[in-house]
């Protein structure tokens, strides 16, 4: 780690000089909500596609003032499970995007998928319609814990969709695994991580199980917890990972983010730079002018808002400007580059620039351990990796 960050210069460097901004499509639909899932979700039916296409329409044409002057650099169709929406309404909206940026085939365009969605014709229609990167959720290769995570695939079925979307065209291919799953063991890891070594990725991101309130999870957590992998369990499965992706070809570039070299997302990498987004379909958070703000979670208020020509907005903070940076250097400290604090400030203007206290708390960090500092430029160490809690709450 140093102070070279071709990825973080190149996504900086765009933002100031061009204005670069990211669109997130929320796209809420499933065949079934999956037991830890705490994301806004609606059964899979037509009257709410078409239901969901209006309200989408309708913001999108009241973005038109706040995108004037504007680049985008990455389009992102999330959920939910957004290939249920259909090649058509996807090919609908990004016509609607080509319409005011013109040319879009060099942006990063990427749709989540689930396996058992997925089959080589319908793949073919979203490459058809500009769809260029695929993010499949295949969170395990172990059918016992797909079976508790409620999944709806086997392990068998998420590697044929992984070659499946290959087949068809897309090259720049990610896929979600979870650790520290009840019940999961050292060995049950270890297969996971063996059968993905096979697989004709270009990216990968890795969570653990958090469990959030509103999910069947969070009723039944007493019961969850004590099946759990323990701290040392948890630190060895990230450390496994780490290891057996790098020699695999895919670097860690963010804390739980791995890649082949030119193969990041670039639409992720804008979250932990701080890059402007607008989120738009129910529940969408967006990332404004330095305001967070996210729309009502029920698709039949958020439509009715924005035909009556009212926001869809139900929630949004600005934080005060000591706040804010505090925040963005601990997200953008997540990227394995680092940060250069010259460039940071200089990002930031005049509210960028670091106080006594926060430059104390760096030192602290790298006494501890956790940050490695050289020539003005900071980055996580390897323990600060694994406990950027840590890191981030003597920032924050």
């Amino acid at each position: 780690m140093n102070g070279n960050c071709p990825i973080t210069n190149a996504e900086w460097s765009s933002s100031n000089t061009t204005s670069f901004v990211s669109l997130y499509f929320h796209i809420p639909f499933c065949s079934k909500k999956c037991d830890y899932c705490h994301f806004y979700v609606l059964p899979d039916k037509q009257v709410f596609k078409d239901r969901l296409m209006e309200g989408l329409h309708s913001e999108w044409r009241s973005c038109s003032d706040i995108l004037k002057g504007k680049k985008l650099r990455s389009i992102y169709f999330g959920g939910g499970t957004p290939t249920l929406l259909g090649p058509r309404y996807i090919q609908f909206i990004l016509s609607w995007i080509r319409e005011y940026f013109g040319n879009i085939e060099n942006l990063q365009i990427t749709l989540e998928a689930n396996p058992e969605e997925i089959n080589h014709s319908l793949i073919q229609s979203y490459v058809e319609a500009g769809v260029n990167r695929v993010s499949i959720g295949i969170q395990s290769l172990d059918d016992r814990l797909l079976q508790l995570l409620s999944r709806q695939h086997s392990a068998d079925k998420a590697i044929n969709a992984v070659h499946t979307v290959s087949g068809a065209g897309i090259s720049n291919i990610s896929v979600d695994l979870m650790y520290d799953l009840p019940q999961q063991t050292i060995e049950s890891w270890e297969t996971t991580l063996k059968r993905v070594r096979d697989l004709p990725l270009s990216h990968l991101s890795l969570y653990n199980l958090t469990i959030e309130p509103h999910t069947v999870f969070f009723k039944r957590q007493e019961s969850i917890k004590k099946h759990l992998p323990d701290e040392d369990t948890s630190l060895k499965m990230y450390e496994m990972a780490i290891q057996e992706f790098e020699e695999n070809g895919l670097q860690q570039y963010e804390i739980s983010a791995f890649h082949r070299e030119g193969f990041y997302s670039k639409h992720n990498v804008g979250y932990w730079i701080g890059r402007p987004f607008l989120g738009l379909g129910p529940s969408a958070f967006s990332y404004w002018q330095g305001k967070r703000f996210r729309n009502v979670a029920n698709l039949h208020k958020y439509c009715r808002a924005l035909t009556a020509g009212e926001s869809a907005i139900d929630f949004e903070e600005e934080l005060l400007d000591k706040a804010k940076i505090r925040e963005l250097l601990a997200i953008n400290l997540r990227l394995r580059e680092g940060v250069d604090l010259h460039h940071f400030e200089m990002r930031h203007g005049r509210h960028g620039r670091l106080d006594k206290e926060l430059l104390a708390a760096i030192t602290n960090l790298q006494e501890d351990g956790f940050l490695f500092q050289s020539a003005g430029h900071i980055s996580l160490t390897y323990k600060g990796m694994l406990f950027y809690d840590t890191v981030a709450s003597q920032i924050i």
